[in-house]
């Protein structure tokens, strides 16, 4: 039996940046990124430990197709890296920001989001 196929990871070119947000936009998602932001490849089981394997595999494949990360098999673990390089070359600051940024509630004074 062939084995499967690799799964490609868009071109750095290629990247479209409402696909790198809809990716980001996700609180699990999120808390990946923050996880690979120091530069070191992780485990997957390091990253998402407390997820059903479904839900880790839609929120990799999301991360992955829309060009917020790679990812890297050796034997039986999945390695996972950020591809911060890729990501400040074809939209310099995004991922800064984006890390930068924390959840915050809504400002119980008024209607408006804090920044």
């Amino acid at each position: 039996m062939p084995a499967a196929a690799e799964p490609t990871h868009p071109r750095t070119q290629d990247l479209d940046l409402a696909e790198v947000l809809a990716a980001l936009g996700h609180p699990v998602r999120l808390e990946i990124v923050r996880k690979l932001a120091s530069g070191e490849e992780a485990f997957c089981g390091e990253v998402v430990p407390d997820l059903p394997r479904s839900s880790v595999t839609h929120h990799l494949k999301t991360l992955r197709e829309g060009g917020v990360i790679c990812r890297r098999p050796q034997g039986r673990k999945l390695y996972l890296a950020l591809r911060r390089d890729d990501l400040e070359l074809r939209f310099p600051g995004l991922l800064e920001l984006v890390l930068a940024c924390r959840s915050r509630p809504l400002d119980s004074e008024s209607d408006e989001q804090p920044l």
